[in-house]
């Protein structure tokens, strides 16, 4: 008597061919069926475009609401206002 290994069985299938289906066309989770775009769609590539369009200019040195010449003007005087203040304590601790 032999025992049957269960990996070398012999199965008995039918091979069924698959039939044509139609591709199902969905709708981007962005847009309507109709194609429209949601108004969350919009707003969020309107933002990207601004924040990339603010992002460009900073990096070119192009302007914006400070400029590089402005900013070191701002450090300069705040390196000067911060050793003057210093001066100040230095004079006052040498009077006591």
């Amino acid at each position: 008597m032999t025992e049957k290994d269960p990996d070398k069985e012999i199965l008995d299938a039918e091979l069924v061919e698959e039939s044509p289906t139609a591709p199902i066309d969905v709708p981007e989770p962005d847009y309507s069926e109709g194609g429209v775009p949601s108004f969350d769609h919009v707003r969020d590539r309107i933002e990207q475009r601004y924040t990339t369009s603010l992002g460009s200019t900073e990096l070119a040195g192009l302007g914006g609401k400070e400029d590089v010449a402005s900013l070191d003007k701002k450090i300069a005087d705040r390196d000067k206002a911060a050793k003057d203040k210093l001066a100040e304590i230095r004079r006052a601790m040498r009077e006591q």
